[in-house]
């Protein structure tokens, strides 16, 4: 591509996202953003669809046709935002501002940068007369953030609603950790081939209430949840290795580690490989509501603690059932929330070797690594309903990752330019690579 059409894709992506981030779309408002692309997308000769279930929260699909001799692709994404409180922030958090290289404003990396991006790729391959083997699609969802929608509208409800519409054989999404260069001068790109499923849930205990200026002679179910939440928050979890912890060590260390020495190597190697690791050696307990007692004088005879549970892939909320009472004495109700993600894809597929091949060619030396998500994204929606093989994946080389995720659902959120132009060379080439395969 010449430095003109590099620079061109630079400012048309650099606009689209200073758009959508102008957009206040906190957990609802998603219609605007999906109107917004679809003028831009119309313009550049894609067809979109919208699908809502709820009038304000539409969903976005666009697609390029494909030769029908090869896999499809989707871009995933969502266009809602966690909150963003301005007295926090240097600049207002739906400026679009550019200063310094980077562009601020909530969801700059979490992910309207990535919406941008995908959007801008399927928009510039368009322009080109560029036929894929499969489809190439892109979905900008809804209600990707507000986890505990009574009632779905984003990439959950179209999968259930519009499944023609999104299925797909493999997907790239936001996840994984990026780029991670070493200490040792080696650069890794960690792609997350695998998410952790969230369990969380609410524990109920009693007690006896009575008199605070007589407490002993009460029962506090106060003291009951504080000591189960300190009982859950040390929690220590016995390593092992999911096969792609296993795999990201391997290709690190040229060999699999004893799951008991995984951290202890991963740290001798570099600290920041270390945090990618240390979640994905097992379950994760995080106490994050406590609630009992209303008067200062009166000891609580009830309370409730919510903690959020992250599994590894594969387990079932049998295992947090489990584990919970290993950990706290009989006596409490345990109620799970809500359950999602704890789903896989395997590596050995052409869109991995496609990103290898973007991998190898945009830094030499350079390699593509699995991982897995310590949260999970919208990407296992997909991979039930179809069995999608699905990859988070959009790197930044401008900014450290680490630094990244300091600013995701955070004051200051801001992106490079030059990383937005990057996603969109990663894009690009991951819908040629399969086309190609």
């Amino acid at each position: 591509m010449s430095a003109h059409a590099t620079a061109t894709l630079r400012d048309e992506v650099v606009g689209l996202c200073q758009a959508l981030v102008r957009l206040n779309t906190v957990n609802g408002n998603e219609s605007a953003a999906a109107e917004l692309l679809r003028a831009y997308l119309e313009r550049n000769g894609v067809e979109v669809e919208l699908y809502a279930h709820d009038p304000a929260r539409a969903n976005l699909v666009a697609r390029l046709r494909g030769r029908g001799d090869g896999p499809s692709i989707a871009f995933l994404s969502h266009t809602d935002t966690v909150v963003a409180d301005a007295s926090e922030w240097a600049r207002d958090p739906w400026c679009g501002d550019v200063a310094d290289g980077e562009l601020w404003g909530r969801g700059a990396l979490d992910m309207k940068g990535q919406v941008a991006a995908s959007a801008v790729a399927i928009a510039s391959l368009a322009r080109e007369g560029f036929v894929p083997a499969g489809d190439l699609v892109f979905v900008a969802a809804a209600d990707e953030e507000s986890n505990f929608t009574p009632e779905p509208v984003g990439l959950e409800w179209l999968v259930q609603a519009h499944p023609d519409a999104v299925r797909v054989d493999c997907s790239i999404n936001e996840g994984g950790n990026g780029r991670l260069p070493l200490a040792d001068g080696r650069v890794l790109y960690l792609a997350a081939a695998a998410e952790k499923r969230t369990t969380p849930f609410r524990l109920r205990l009693s007690g006896r209430a009575g008199h605070a200026a007589m407490a002993f002679r009460a029962d506090s179910a106060l003291v009951k949840v504080a000591e189960a939440a300190l009982l859950l928050a040390a929690f220590e979890p016995a390593p092992e290795l999911i096969p792609e912890v296993a795999a990201l060590l391997e290709g690190v260390l040229g060999e699999r580690p004893d799951p008991a020495e995984a951290l202890s190597r991963a740290r001798a190697v570099d600290g920041r490989l270390a945090d990618v690791v240390k979640p994905l050696l097992g379950p994760v307990l995080a106490p994050t509501i406590m609630q009992s007692g209303s008067s200062a004088n009166v000891v609580p005879g009830s309370g409730e603690l919510v903690c959020s549970c992250r599994l590894l892939p594969g387990q079932t909320s049998e295992d947090t059932r489990r584990l919970v009472a290993s950990l706290l004495p009989p006596g409490y109700e345990l109620e799970l929330m809500q359950e999602h993600g704890g789903t896989r894809s395997p590596i050995d597929t052409p869109l991995w070797r496609a990103l290898e091949r973007f991998v190898a060619a945009s830094e030499p030396g350079a390699r593509l690594l699995p991982d897995c998500t310590a949260g999970f994204t919208d990407s296992h929606w997909m991979r039930e309903a179809f069995g999608t093989v699905a990859y988070g994946f959009f790197p930044l080389r401008t900014m450290p990752q680490h630094v990244a995720a300091g600013l995701v659902h955070s004051a200051d959120e801001r992106i490079p330019v030059a990383d937005l132009e990057f996603g969109v060379e990663l894009l690009r080439a991951a819908a040629r690579g399969l086309a190609d395969a």
